[in-house]
């Protein structure tokens, strides 16, 4: 079936691409080679035209499901009328005899492997293979090469599936069926392209591959820095934004899926498999925390390639390779849950949101900071000249009106967020080029130069940010609306958390677009249809000013609760809906999981008495007003 909870999913990787599969055991979600790539499998948007890898099993009875420790290998565990097997579903990723200072830390093996175990018992029921390529907008043809592999092709695409057990086709669909005792197993591989899979089906293969993967995962999740309470939650989070970079390129996507709405019904569903300069550079800035230094060079190899100008031409989003494709809208599929249009490409990425700048300021100055201002020389022969262009961009944008933060399709406006972004931008500029004492980053002049125009930035936001009716620091200079973002500022330090102007606003906004713990962005038209979900990184931005304010007790509790509402794996979409506490949006989505993580660390810290770098160092510079 199709239009489960999107809380049923569970994600599998291979830091190329990423597959969804649902309770049941249903892979209903897979985009191949590449996270951007179409989808060969997306019943997750339309079960009639979508093609799933389904497992059906008899008088099933009950599913419970984990992960591997340490791994992104799930194991789902069925029990039947009858008896009781354990799917195990991963995409092969070997690890490197020795890793390279730059490009992918793994092999990823261009499959998808399931087995099926009976571990009791008996169980009986069958695999059905039904890929429908470019997103089912092409035929496929279906062809039989033994008793036990199959090849699938269309729009100039293929895979192939190799069973343990014989595979026949019907109607285009490959079905393997099996009655399985104790100690017995029925595999099967899915690969992609002409070549894939040849004899992959064998028992042996899977054994071995499967060993491989998980020592990769083992020897990566072993490396996390992070030793405090939520250990377990963070480190799930950490595994899933792995899944969510590029080894080949660098980049890390916002989210897996594209079209899963924000609001039921709506419109507002959209393609999330795109590198966000903003969602990239916090996970960056996540990773750096828990030690990972090298998932933080790789998304700069990212930009550094994706952007030869070197910061002087930066863009808000960029596709794995090349241009962000225009937007489009697949009519035919009928969208989950009927929520249409199913949306691929973005718009967004012609918007203006100078933000930008100051987010990828912030995931360099965090980076550098973490490798003691010694990075490798392709990042520090070009730093001086890529700290020039983003200075440049600020102070050239900091008059200007943009997009803002939450790419509402309206007219520009001058954003608060953006303004404070641009202050925090020149404060980690200051920070970067005062590291260096013989000033080769940036002479003395120009620092001072920084600094100035931080200070009047500053002063400007807090008193045209401030609007005295609403008694609150608003979205945009001179509006009266409320905007979730203002405690993102005060996260990075642009907002002092004890000035009581801040604490009215905190309070003001947790009144009006509070739902219980959940927060709203905004509550204003933004010209698209339906009522969107609270957006889950808000309320986790509230845990992080609470902690700042002094109210660690009520910060750690809200981060509890905060994290119940994860599904069974701590996987998170977007937003969540206050009214039914179903999730909504895309999912795995970065910026959800950059934010359980970055909190976890700040509440830490700040039970420790320490203070954090997440997700920014805090010193005030002098003649900056509070």
């Amino acid at each position: 079936m199709t239009d489960r909870p999107i809380a049923d999913y569970a994600v599998i990787g291979d830091t190329c691409t990423t597959a969804l599969i649902a309770r049941d055991g249903s892979l209903d979600w897979l985009c191949w080679p590449r996270h951007d790539s179409p989808a060969v499998f997306l019943a997750l948007l339309d079960s009639e035209r979508g093609g799933a890898c389904r497992l059906v099993l008899e008088d099933l009875r009950e599913t419970t499901r984990r992960y591997l420790p340490g791994t992104n290998i799930l194991e789902t565990t069925f029990v039947t009328a009858t008896g009781r097997a354990v799917l195990t579903d991963f995409m092969p990723l070997h690890p490197l005899e020795t890793v390279p200072e730059e490009g992918p830390d793994g092999r990823a093996q261009g499959q998808v492997m399931r087995r099926l175990a009976c571990v009791s018992g008996r169980v009986a029921g069958h695999w059905n293979v039904s890929p429908s390529f470019d997103y089912a907008r092409a035929a496929t043809e279906a062809s039989a090469e033994s008793e036990t592999c199959v090849r699938f092709r269309g729009g100039g695409d293929a895979i192939r599936a190799a069973c343990t057990r014989p595979l026949t086709l019907r109607e285009g669909i490959a079905k393997a069926e099996f009655a399985l005792t104790a100690g017995a197993r029925a595999d099967l591989v899915i690969a992609h392209g002409e070549d894939g899979a040849a004899g992959e089906g064998a028992p042996d293969a899977v054994d071995a591959s499967l060993a491989a993967t998980r020592a990769y995962w083992e020897e990566w999740s072993g490396r996390c820095t992070y030793d405090g309470p939520y250990r377990e939650t963070v480190l799930r989070s950490a595994l899933t934004l792995k899944l969510l970079t590029h080894g080949p390129s660098g980049g890390i996507v916002a989210a897996a899926t594209v079209g899963l709405p924000e609001a039921a019904p709506g419109n507002r569903n959209y393609d999330y498999r795109y590198v966000w300069m903003r969602d990239a550079s916090f996970t960056v800035t996540a990773f750096v925390n828990l030690g990972y230094d090298r998932e933080a060079a790789e998304f700069l190899r990212f930009l550094r390639e994706a952007d030869a100008s070197r910061g002087r031409n930066l863009h808000l989003m960029y596709a794995l390779g090349g241009e962000v494709p225009p937007e489009e809208c697949l009519d035919h599929l009928r969208g989950w849950r009927g929520v249409t249009p199913v949306r691929i490409g973005n718009a967004a990425a012609d918007q203006e949101q100078y933000d930008i700048y100051g987010e990828f300021l912030v995931a360099l100055h965090g980076y550098l900071e973490a490798v003691e201002y010694d990075p490798p020389v392709k990042v520090n022969d070009h730093l001086p000249e890529a700290l020039g262009h983003l200075t440049d961009h600020i102070l050239r944008a900091r008059h200007a009106p943009d997009h803002g933060l939450w790419e509402m399709r309206t007219e520009k406006r001058q954003s608060l967020h953006t303004k404070a972004m641009l202050w925090v931008g020149l404060d980690r500029a200051v920070q970067i080029a005062r590291s260096d004492p013989r000033h080769r980053l940036a002479d003395a002049e120009t620092i001072e130069r920084w600094e100035q125009a931080a200070a009047e930035i500053r002063a400007e936001y807090h008193a045209r940010g401030w609007n005295p009716s609403r008694g609150a620091y608003t979205m945009a200079y001179g509006a009266d609306d409320l905007d979730a973002s203002v405690l993102r500022a005060v996260l990075f330090d642009a907002f002092d958390p004890d000035d009581p102007r801040v604490a009215q606003t905190l309070e003001r906004v947790g009144a009006e677009l509070g739902a219980g713990d959940l927060l709203y962005r905004y509550r204003i038209d933004d010209g698209l249809v339906g009522d969107e979900a609270t957006f889950t990184a808000c309320a986790f931005w509230r845990v992080g000013c609470l902690a700042l304010a002094g109210r660690s007790g009520e910060a750690t509790a809200l981060f509890e609760r905060l994290l119940a509402r994860g599904n069974d794996l701590d996987l998170f979409a977007e937003e969540i809906d206050a009214e039914t506490g179903e999730q909504r949006g895309n999912v795995p989505q970065g910026f959800t999981h950059m934010a359980v993580i970055n909190h976890a660390v700040r509440l830490a810290a700040d039970e420790s008495g320490t203070r954090t770098d997440e997700p920014d160092c805090r010193a005030e510079p002098e003649g900056v007003p509070a």
